[in-house]
């Protein structure tokens, strides 16, 4: 069996955890990969050398058997990981160093019964939606699509001006500081903190949010994910910034950007999962009485 690692800073004490992880994998005779860059980060920061099977880079050089990539920090860090992973069918497990964690739910606590799971192959997937975005130049164009959401925002202090078509309809004009048209998955990540609705990962949708919109009628729009939308930014500044979940890139004002449902899916390894509405009480604190 051959797995990746992936991951770049994380707080000491998260240190025991991942050499839990390599202990249990090396117990097994696992073939692990690391990516180049973090082993250099845990030798030179943490001092640690872990024993391993080889260094990679880039995502062509992940084995397509490789059973599993863990991601090793937040969100950001499994973000960063799909990108590696892309369209290879690999599965990725987060494995929790960060804070909030939607993504990354594996706690260091139950690092132990998650690897049991994982070496039976009693093992829940998870394939979710990606966004593609068309039109954006390099580096976006070199993996143009998003697990959370594709955004376009201000660059500089004036309001931006989208407009937003289905194929040849015509959606709306947003002005505001910007726009994001998010994933079931992104639904609880960028979109929620501008005032989007919480997708179930399974929903077919996409949502579209405005950001601080100029008129407040404006509200957060849910579409099927089978529409082919057509954004169009305008600014009296000369760009705006489109991002892919946490890449982005300076464009133009006036570029046409294409946004459609990805034409495959990323694979998430649910190891040790509480069901997703237990883990949006206990991330958001639903039914928590703050008074006492």
């Amino acid at each position: 069996m051959k797995v990746a690692i992936y991951g770049r800073y994380f707080p000491e004490e998260f240190l025991s955890c991942l050499k839990l992880l390599f202990l249990r994998l090396n117990q097994r005779g696992v073939k692990v990969t690391v990516y180049r860059k973090f082993f250099e980060y845990l030798n030179q920061k943490h001092g640690y050398s872990p024993n391993l099977f080889s260094l990679f880079d880039t995502s062509d050089q992940l084995d397509i058997d490789t059973a599993c990539m863990f991601s090793l920090g937040g969100d950001g860090t499994f973000l960063e990981a799909v990108a590696l992973v892309r369209d290879s069918g690999i599965p990725i497990a987060g494995i929790n160093a960060g804070r909030l964690g939607f993504l990354t739910s594996i706690s260091c606590e139950n690092i132990d019964e998650v690897l049991d799971a994982f070496f039976s192959e009693s093992i829940p997937v998870e394939n979710r939606t990606l966004i593609k975005a068309e039109g954006l130049p390099w580096p976006l164009s070199d993996f143009p699509y998003a697990l959370n959401e594709f955004s376009i925002q201000k660059h500089g202090s004036a309001m931006v001006s989208i407009n937003v078509f289905h194929e040849q309809t015509f959606i709306n004009t947003y002005w505001s500081d910007g726009l994001l048209v998010a994933t079931p998955t992104g639904s609880t990540a960028y979109s929620l903190s501008v005032g989007g609705p919480i997708l179930t990962p399974d929903s077919t949708n996409f949502v579209i949010s405005p950001i601080a919109p100029h008129n407040l009628t404006v509200r957060p729009l849910v579409v099927p994910d089978s529409y082919s939308l057509r954004l169009e930014p305008i600014s009296r500044d000369a760009t705006v910034v489109c991002a892919l979940d946490n890449r982005s890139v300076e464009v133009a004002s006036g570029i046409q950007i294409l946004i459609s449902k990805a034409p495959f899916t990323v694979k998430l390894l649910r190891l040790g999962e509480i069901d997703y509405f237990c883990r949006l009480r206990n991330k958001l604190m639903w039914g928590v009485d703050k008074r006492s």
